[in-house]
């Protein structure tokens, strides 16, 4: 890894851990706490070539992503255009390269979620596939992949007048007074015809990367929850093909077991499995199963129903707290 040069430093917290950075991010500044911490540096193109010139790459050469764990136990992770990461082998730095057609906007946003949980995954903190409203000062969460809708269903609640606690990636802690899920970034990745639906700020958006019509729309202080909250509800949300056999929202709660699998399958990156990794995963989300209802939630992907969705999970919450 490199060393920090010296020079001015930025602290901020996001995911209930403490970040340590040599540039401005779009992020709280720090308030003290934190169960993990990372420092973010910036670095020459030389460094990442160095680190790695005897890579043994678990992708193809010519593809958009790339992977690969290095010989002193550090990972570095590539997006063409976006830029590259190299995470230490112990969690606690995370050195990046911002690509010249990326924008910053871009570059963040993988930044803070896809190479910074390589960073958490490594220090033991195991975060979920999720986007997540707050709805009378709980946590409601939406788990599922990729193009799965949690952001579209998160941006009509937020057109509901609803906040958002964090988008796509999800930390959460066991405490005495339940489970707490904490804030991310204040942003949402909406494809433009939601954006366009449910969001007012059509100048404020910046395309996610050139190969996608998502785009990066920042949250203003009214739309965003700042702070940690206890954590009511998880919906699993059924897969987008097997939506489409829906008519209107179904909302099912999961077994034990069923809810398990579940928040295995909707944990957030998968490249990290090693049995110290597996061990702690099937531990956290056996926990998290029996102290959180876990439902499945389908619904027909159109936009025009997406409030009846909204109605329905509302009501649901409402019901659980009678």
């Amino acid at each position: 890894m490199t060393e920090p040069e010296t020079g001015e430093r930025y602290r901020y917290g996001v995911y209930g851990i403490a970040i340590t950075s040599d540039t401005r991010l779009p992020l709280p500044e720090y308030a003290g706490g934190g169960f993990a911490q990372v420092e973010c540096l910036t670095a020459p193109a030389s460094v990442f070539l160095t680190a790695t010139r005897d890579a043994r790459f678990d992708s193809a050469p010519d593809s958009w992503y790339q992977y690969a764990v290095l010989q002193d136990g550090s990972t570095y992770v590539r997006w063409d255009s976006v830029g590259e990461f190299l995470v230490s082998a112990n969690g606690r730095q995370l050195v990046c390269r911002r690509a010249e057609e990326s924008s910053d906007e871009s570059f963040q946003v993988y930044m803070l979620a896809q190479a910074l949980s390589f960073a958490l995954v490594t220090q033991g903190v195991e975060p979920l596939h999720a986007t997540v409203v707050v709805v009378d000062g709980r946590a409601v969460a939406f788990l599922g992949g990729h193009s799965f809708g949690k952001s579209t269903l998160a941006a009509c609640f937020l057109d509901g007048g609803y906040r958002q606690l964090t988008d796509d990636l999800l930390v959460v802690k066991t405490s005495c007074d339940g489970v707490v899920a904490y804030p991310g970034a204040p942003r949402i990745k909406l494809f433009s015809k939601v954006a366009n639906r449910f969001t007012p700020y059509p100048m404020a958006r910046v395309r996610m990367n050139g190969g996608t019509d998502k785009h990066i729309v920042p949250l203003e202080e009214q739309s965003s929850c700042a702070i940690p909250v206890k954590l009511e509800a998880i919906y699993s949300l059924a897969a987008p093909r097997d939506a489409c056999r829906t008519t209107s929202a179904s909302i099912e709660p999961l077994s034990r077991r069923e809810a398990f699998l579940a928040l295995v399958k909707g944990t957030f990156n998968r490249r990290v499995v090693s049995q110290e990794r597996l061990a702690r995963q099937f531990s956290a989300m056996a926990g998290l199963a029996d102290l959180i209802p876990v439902k499945t939630l389908s619904y027909p992907r159109m936009l025009d129903r997406l409030p009846e969705v909204r109605d329905a999970v509302l009501a649901d919450h409402a019901q659980r707290l009678d």
